[in-house]
């Protein structure tokens, strides 16, 4: 009987919706993270105290605070002090953005300052400046080691995307407790099939970036 429930088509495409903007919200942040991240790795190897303090605190606070917060304050803190009255989605975009930036920072400067001195000091010998020894001796070695890492951090901001549920984004697990709520009474097991299905679109939306991780792993040996 949940079989045949969950597999009504107005479930099925609700569901479908609501993994779509789970995807959207996930990946529009992932691909701004990606690349804020790696900017702001190479500021955190800056040898200025100043600089690397702001990044630290930056680094810290993120950390320190939870997500959960992070969004509160941001969707429901701003629209009260500042009157900022920001769509849901927005939130979530730019808390992750926020969050997946500073894990992603710090990914790149273990990277890059794990290559050796020598590395850098060679590439000055031949001439290159100190752009073109970041460009094309230290990215390329520091990409290889910085890519389990990044791939895993995004696996985890596809995951918890899902917390974009709790300020009113309707997302896929959102999709799925209306639909088990207007069951209750008429599919006693409605929430196993749901929540079951639930399960494999997340697993399907992030294993292919293990598959991806696995694979680069394997080119780059």
């Amino acid at each position: 009987m949940g079989f045949e429930y969950l597999f009504q088509p107005s479930h099925l495409e609700r569901l479908m919706y609501g993994l779509w903007i789970t995807a959207k919200i996930a990946f529009i942040s992932v691909f701004f993270s990606a690349i804020l991240g790696t900017i702001l790795g190479v500021i955190m190897t800056s040898k200025n105290i100043l600089v690397k303090s702001l990044c630290r605190i930056y680094l810290e606070a993120i950390r320190i605070i939870p997500i959960l917060v992070l969004l509160f304050v941001f969707y429901f803190g701003f629209a009260t002090w500042f009157n900022w009255q920001l769509s849901a989605e927005l939130v979530c975009i730019v808390v992750f953005v926020l969050w997946g930036t500073a894990e992603m920072g710090d990914l790149v400067r273990a990277a890059i300052s794990s290559i050796d001195r020598h590395q850098r000091e060679s590439a000055y010998a031949l001439g290159l400046s100190a752009n073109q020894a970041l460009f094309f001796v230290i990215f390329p070695q520091s990409l290889k080691r910085v890519t389990p890492g990044a791939i895993n951090l995004f696996t985890r901001m596809v995951k918890t995307s899902s917390l974009a549920m709790l300020i009113g984004v309707v997302e896929v697990i959102k999709v799925g407790q209306q639909i088990i709520e207007n069951s209750l009474l008429t599919v006693p097991d409605a929430s196993l099939w749901i929540y079951g299905f639930i399960f494999i679109l997340y697993f399907l939306l992030c294993y292919p970036l293990s598959l991806l991780s696995a694979y680069l792993e394997k080119i780059w040996e």
